[in-house]
């Protein structure tokens, strides 16, 4: 007969006990894959005096959230380096290049994240916080997020949608490269403004 206060009976009922919160989480969290026809991956950079916008057109991820209740998620995504694109050919083939994003080493941006913090009364704005790795650094990141909401859509797909922005050093992440103008000043700034708007459709089968 199994003592109860034995180790193997602790260890039994810790397993049992963790079993019982896995299946309570994965009841509630909704599984979301990002819709790249109707999201938007944009930056933007100082070039001498005024400032130079630009994309990414190919990207994936995922999201786990409950959206009734939005306190916790787990964010994934990547984004394809070779698909930058500032409607400028020349200028992105120098982005591509090795004097910044060097695309043939480093072909994926990725980013993950798990961490949710001050969290507004309605639920809807927050910091996420992750990690993001760009030409094979990775550095911690914030970004402010708005949560737009959910909605069934003509066809009968589950859409949810966010907003969400931050500003890194591109220095941070080994991207140097710079002109010297006559004046003194430099070519490029060293902020890139980063702004995401998001639409996603719950995973099939969840």
């Amino acid at each position: 007969m199994l003592k109860l206060n034995s180790p193997i009976a602790a260890s039994l009922a810790l397993g049992a006990a963790l079993t019982t919160l896995l299946a309570a989480s994965s009841a509630f969290a909704t599984t979301y894959s990002i819709d790249s026809a109707h999201t938007a991956v944009l930056f933007k950079v100082r070039h001498l005096v005024s400032k130079t916008t630009g994309r990414f057109d190919k990207f994936e991820g995922t999201v786990d959230i409950d959206p009734k209740e939005r306190g916790s998620l787990k964010v994934t995504g990547s984004i394809d380096v070779d698909s930058i694109d500032t409607d400028e050919p020349k200028r992105d083939a120098h982005l591509r290049g090795a004097d910044f994003f060097d695309a043939a080493r480093f072909p994926k941006i990725t980013f993950s994240a798990g961490s949710l913090s001050e969290v507004n009364a309605d639920r809807t704005k927050g910091k996420l916080s992750g990690d993001i790795t760009i030409h094979g650094v990775t550095k911690p990141i914030v970004l402010q997020v708005e949560w737009l909401g959910t909605v069934t859509d003509p066809w009968g797909n589950n859409k949810a949608g966010f907003d969400a922005t931050t500003t890194i050093n591109r220095k941070d992440f080994g991207l140097v490269w710079n002109k010297t103008l006559d004046s003194g000043g430099l070519m490029i700034g060293d902020e890139i403004e980063i702004e995401l708007h998001v639409e996603m459709a719950e995973a099939k089968g969840r």
